[in-house]
């Protein structure tokens, strides 16, 4: 126990009185968390708010591999009494819609209210080569400039929904760092959006108007699931076209079933460029959190997000261990070439594959 007390005194002392410290201690005190470090640094480091270790320790968390994953977790395991604090708020959208610009103010807004905010954002994976281009840092100049502002941009990789694989965990380790209200910043390009809705308490909907009649087919999924809808762009010549958008949109939510927590779901317009709207989409989301805490439709839906995950995981990590099973790889691709050459159906083959184990 008192070395649990001096590790975390001098993670404490590394990081708030760094300044002081002469020029040897600074470069051990760097050198140090150059190094893969025990489970108290980073918990300690997570605990005062330490962005760098934060950073670290989500980098864990992304990792494939073995050693990292089971640092991390012994890190989430620590980190998770700590967590459940914040408001959590899921935002997806077609690619256009401004979603970056709309986190920025929004979340800019926020922080002069004194509020820290951290933000999720997802970037597509490269079908192709794997790589994502992560640049929400750039498209959120101001908010990274925030010393109570954390981006944290993360390659979707294929997942659902576009949503980084690991978002969740990740999710707690910021609200652990002290962060009261998190962004998920979804891929928006029709997936599934049960991912996002998976590990949000709000999921909101950013829409733009006249976007066409070709994403008709991916809005009612989405839209059902949404509890608030955002018209952005609504200004200048702009503002005409998105009020009728609005209007359809409202009309067309009553033709929707009742939502499970209970709350009707809004339309409004915003302008994030110029800020119009915002505050009043603030108010939209307290009462959302209000209203689902006296319900308790809240917590028994953070319980099912839970109950979700345990078994998405499950269904991960089977996968992972069938394609990564050392004893299976030549039979695998002895079955793949029996499948090409027409020997055998695709669908008996998986079946043959899946007894083996």
């Amino acid at each position: 126990m008192k070395q649990k007390t001096k590790s975390s005194l001098s993670v404490k002392q590394g990081v708030k009185n760094i300044n002081s410290l002469d020029k040897k201690s600074v470069s051990e005190f760097k050198k140090a968390k150059k190094k893969e470090m025990p489970t108290e640094f980073y918990v300690d480091g997570i605990r005062i708010g330490d962005i760098t270790i934060l950073s670290r320790a989500i980098t864990l968390v992304e990792s494939a591999k073995k050693e990292h994953q089971l640092k991390a977790q012994e890190i989430i395991t620590q980190c998770m009494p700590l967590s459940g604090n914040s408001v959590r708020i899921g935002i997806t959208g077609v690619p256009g819609a401004g979603k970056s610009t709309f986190i920025e103010t929004f979340g800019m807004q926020l922080i002069e209210k004194g509020k820290k905010i951290a933000v999720l954002a997802i970037d597509p994976s490269s079908q192709r080569s794997g790589g994502s281009i992560l640049g929400d840092k750039t498209r959120m100049e101001k908010l990274s400039a925030e010393k109570n502002a954390f981006i944290r941009p993360s390659p979707s990789a294929g997942s659902l929904g576009g949503v980084a694989r690991k978002t969740a965990e990740t999710i707690i380790l910021c609200e652990a760092a002290g962060f009261d209200t998190v962004f998920i910043e979804t891929v928006g390009v029709g997936q599934s959006e049960i991912a996002v809705s998976s590990m949000t308490d709000f999921f909101m909907l950013l829409q733009i108007a006249g976007a066409g009649d070709e994403l008709q087919g991916i809005k009612r999924g989405i839209t059902e699931m949404a509890d608030l809808i955002v018209i952005n762009k609504a200004d200048g010549d702009n503002i005409k076209s998105a009020t009728r958008a609005k209007a359809e949109y409202q009309n067309a939510l009553h033709l929707f079933p009742s939502a499970i927590s209970g709350w009707e779901s809004k339309v409004v317009t915003a302008s994030a460029v110029i800020g119009n709207g915002i505050p009043e989409i603030a108010e939209l989301i307290n009462d959302y959190i209000s209203f689902t805490k006296k319900s308790k439709y809240f917590f028994k839906k953070r319980y099912l997000q839970a109950k979700y995950r345990m078994y998405e995981t499950i269904n991960e990590e089977l996968k992972n261990r069938f394609y990564n099973n050392p004893n299976l790889t030549d039979i695998i691709q002895e079955t793949e070439k029996a499948v090409l050459k027409g020997e055998i159906s695709p669908y008996a083959a998986a079946e043959k594959l899946l007894t083996l184990i």
